[in-house]
């Protein structure tokens, strides 16, 4: 088989409030193999991580959106509800505080790039949720 169908491929959710940065980690996303969810606040995301979070291995957050959560709250209740699910948090205003961040999240100021989430991707994925564009590209 040549590729991979939709529904062999990992899920990730994109959560940003501003609609052209969400569809910009869709695309990264969708790009590096993903099949992506997106939300618009850190309230919708857990509707979609309760209904989704099987399926899901990524959350790909901004950190400053309206409603209850912010990205650093929303990523903290993720690690310990979801723990099988990677965190990479996005930002190009708040950097993130001594406890900020759970274990084992990435920051990444804003804006960014294809090849900076590639490459934060490819550290903070196992091997195994990793999409098949992410497995081991550049390795000789």
């Amino acid at each position: 088989m040549t590729h991979v169908s939709s529904n062999a491929a990992p899920c990730a959710l994109v959560v940003d409030d501003d609609g052209m940065v969400r569809m910009a980690a869709v695309d990264i996303l969708e790009e590096a193999g993903f099949t992506t969810f997106a939300a618009s606040s850190g309230d919708k995301a857990l509707l979609v991580l309760e209904e989704h979070h099987a399926c899901i291995v990524l959350l790909f957050t901004d950190v400053q959106m309206p409603g209850v959560h912010d990205g650093f709250a929303l990523a903290r209740m993720v690690a310990r509800a979801y723990p099988h699910i990677s965190i990479v948090v996005a930002s190009g205003q708040a950097k993130p505080g001594p406890n900020d961040l759970p274990d084992g999240a990435r920051f990444i100021g804003k804006p960014f790039s294809v090849d900076i989430v590639h490459h934060h991707l490819r550290e903070v994925l196992p091997d195994e949720q990793k999409p098949e564009p992410l497995r081991d590209k550049n390795r000789a």
